[in-house]
Order: C-alpha cells, then structure tokens, then sequence
C-alpha cells in the first residue's frame, strides 16, 4: 500500500477532550470537521512516530507476522511493549490488530508509506467566565 493516507488528528489539553467527550455523549452533535483521535501535544505524536517504531511499521507490511510473539521475536521487543506501542498507533489509525479465531491478535499496517496529518487545535479558553 502506497498510497497517501490522510489522519485527522486533533491536539488539545486532556480537561477540553474530556468535555467534549462528555457534552457528546449526552446527545451533543459533534463540530463540523471536528476529529475523532485527540493527543495533548505535538510531542505525545512525536514519541509514537520514532524512527524505531516507523521500521516496525515496515517489518509489519514486509514479514506479516501471524502474532504479536512472532513480530516481538523479529523485532526483538518485548510482548508488552509491542502491544502499547501498536495499540496506540491502531487508537491513530495506522495500524490494526485483527483477532483470529485463536485468539492471537496479528498486526495489520493501514497506512502506505506517506501519511498526511492534518491537525486540528482545540479553541482556546474564552476569557470571559
């Protein structure tokens, strides 16, 4: 998979993403354009798209590995740090964790090899309150 993938990811203090969690969850309409994945900051993107864990994204699309213990033996990474990291970038939309009939979760790339990120700041705090 080559082609571009465009992720819509919106930055905001965790107290904003909350809210907004909440009013949606009662009933209020998501913002037009509005994302759906939310990080703090630009740096909390950062550390999940290291250099390390872009060649992991590439030894997944190259060896297609069966379980999360075998890409954990061709990286040589632990299990559960495998897991975090990949949880994270499937809560980002890049890769997913499909869960055969027995039970192991293999590790699917969606991305291609060129990613646009569009980035979405939340609203600053109004003055008057």
């Amino acid at each position: 998979m080559d082609g571009l993938m465009t992720l819509h990811i919106g930055i905001a203090p965790a107290s904003y993403v909350k809210r907004r969690m909440i009013e949606i969850a009662r009933g209020g309409e998501p913002l037009p354009g509005e994302p759906q994945v939310w990080v703090s900051s630009l740096e909390s993107l950062a550390k999940v798209l290291t250099e390390k864990n872009m060649l992991l994204l590439e030894m997944i699309r190259g060896s297609q590995p069966q379980s999360l213990g075998e890409l954990a033996r061709l990286s040589d990474r632990k299990v559960p740090n495998l897991s975090r990291t990949l949880h994270t970038m499937e809560r980002l939309g890049i890769v997913e964790l499909l869960e055969k009939p027995n039970g192991r979760k293999v590790p699917t790339v969606l991305c291609g090899t060129k990613i646009q990120f569009v980035l979405h700041f939340a609203p600053p705090k109004s003055k008057a309150a």
